[in-house]
């Protein structure tokens, strides 16, 4: 009898292995290839930077040619189509230039590619330079704004303004559920686990990213349709990426984090805004980067998330010009309407 029921419970065991394997099968997905990923995602205004290193960075450069060059670098997980509705709104009087990361959008970059904050902004420092962008504003969403702040740190001889956009960079937050959020996306929380992130890597997340999604939009939930989620998905599955995203997210103790003394040493005009309800980076942390940044303008807007140039494009885009118009020489700005 015992002999009977170790047979049968190693019989079940060994069914729902079988099972799990075949389940595996069933929903692991495969890369995309650029060629194909450029076919749907590329738009007239995009181009590419042949980088040192074996990057070649996809961006657009759209908006008035002859205006102040803002640069707008995007979160993680994301692609520079974020800041489609700032280019609709602010391109009649700048120039707006925006850029995939390495390991997102459209960006390739080599075998073994090792991303960090310092990493991007290497590379952001790298594309200037290859696009002789000599002085420019910076903005950026999520880890996007730890990289532009980053930026304006290493090279401050270049960055006319600062905008950070429900900035990452407090050692307390964790983009995708942090310390001080309970609620951030599962699919975050998952990829964190050693065990279940490269499992989960390789397989549709289509559900679990709609669903993150949904988290980032509390006041706009129907932003997220399908064309968003299958944005979101497929660019993860570009040939290398989702290797550099679980690098990211199990890594990110890692990071070089912000802290008081650093931040004291932005010279730049900075302008912080947050949404009240983000899930993901805590509304405080946008008041210790006030405290932090001399001089630095913070606008709260009540209800909204985690990505407000999408959510409130109207509001938040009116604020980035507010703030530009008033700190950026007048003289560029004469110029940029003749």
């Amino acid at each position: 009898m015992l002999r009977w029921l170790i047979g049968a419970v190693l019989a079940i065991i060994g069914l729902v292995a079988i099972v799990a394997v075949a389940g595996y099968f069933v929903l692991k997905r495969d890369d995309i290839p650029y060629e194909t990923l450029a076919a749907t995602y590329e738009s007239a205004a995009s181009r590419y930077a042949e980088l040192p290193g074996g990057v070649r960075m996809h961006y657009r450069d759209e908006g008035n040619p002859n205006g102040p060059t803002l640069v707008l670098v995007h979160g993680f997980s994301a692609s520079l189509q974020t800041w489609e509705p700032w280019v609709e709104r602010l391109g009649d009087e700048y120039r707006i230039v925006s850029l995939d990361l390495p390991g997102h959008g459209l960006t390739r970059a080599p075998a073994g590619y090792q991303p960090s904050m310092e990493a991007y902004t290497e590379v952001v420092e790298a594309f200037a330079a290859a696009q002789n962008l000599t002085l420019f504003s910076i903005g950026g969403n999520s880890m996007g704004g730890h990289v532009s702040w980053s930026y304006a740190l290493a090279h401050p001889e270049r960055v006319q303004a600062l905008i950070l956009v429900d900035s990452a960079g407090w050692p307390e937050q964790t983009e995708g559920g942090s310390e001080g959020v309970d609620d951030g996306p599962l699919i975050f929380k998952l990829l964190q686990n050693p065990i279940v992130g490269p499992i989960l890597r390789d397989l549709d997340n289509s559900q679990l990213t709609r669903q993150g999604l949904l988290s980032s939009f509390p006041a706009r939930p129907d932003l997220v349709d399908d064309a968003m989620v299958a944005r979101y998905v497929d660019l993860s599955r570009a040939p290398g990426h989702r290797d550099i995203l679980l690098d990211l997210i199990t890594n990110r103790a890692a990071r070089s984090f912000a802290t008081p003394e650093r931040l004291a040493q932005l010279s730049a005009p900075t302008l912080i805004m947050h949404g009240t309800d983000d899930r993901l980076i805590p509304v405080a942390n946008a008041q210790l980067f006030k405290d932090a940044i001399s001089g630095a303008d913070l606008v709260l807007f009540e209800g909204v998330g985690h990505v407000p140039q999408e959510e409130i494009p109207d509001e938040s885009a009116a604020a980035a010009r507010e703030f530009l118009d008033r700190v950026i020489e007048g003289p560029a700005l004469a110029t940029a309407a003749e």
